[in-house]
């Protein structure tokens, strides 16, 4: 399932150089992630009854194109790849003239509540790779 968020570079995601901060896509990313969870009935809370959390452990950003303030940004996440314990989701970030500023594969990992160890990604999730 892809999932579309669109976001306002708002004043204080600028940085000395006048354009976003590289650090600030990393929360773009995030808010896009979220919004894919939510967007699939996956809240915090549906993980938790299941016992486990996800937890991000590797993300390969390209940083293509400045953002400004004001710029409007649309950022769609897409199920990239399943294994046995992690899953990569496709991430891109677009501008207001369809130009693609960054995009990312975002690495997460399925971890027991409990242990803290990592486990079987929950089929609620793996179902959405299908």
């Amino acid at each position: 399932m892809k999932v579309s968020l669109d976001i306002v570079v708002r004043s204080t995601e600028i940085d000395v150089n006048g354009h976003v901060n590289n650090a600030k896509y990393l929360e773009y990313l995030e808010w896009g992630r979220e919004e894919w969870y939510e967007r699939s009935d996956l809240h915090y809370d549906e993980f938790t009854k299941l016992g486990v959390q996800t937890v991000t452990v590797n993300i390969n950003i390209n940083y293509r194109k400045e953002c400004k303030q004001g710029d409007l940004l649309k950022i769609t996440t897409t199920p990239e790849r399943m294994g046995n314990t992690s899953y990569s989701l496709k991430q891109e970030i677009h501008n207001q003239s369809g130009e693609l500023v960054a995009d990312a594969i975002v690495t997460s990992v399925a971890m027991d509540i409990e242990t803290r160890k990592g486990r079987p990604v929950p089929d609620a999730l793996r179902k959405l790779f299908a």
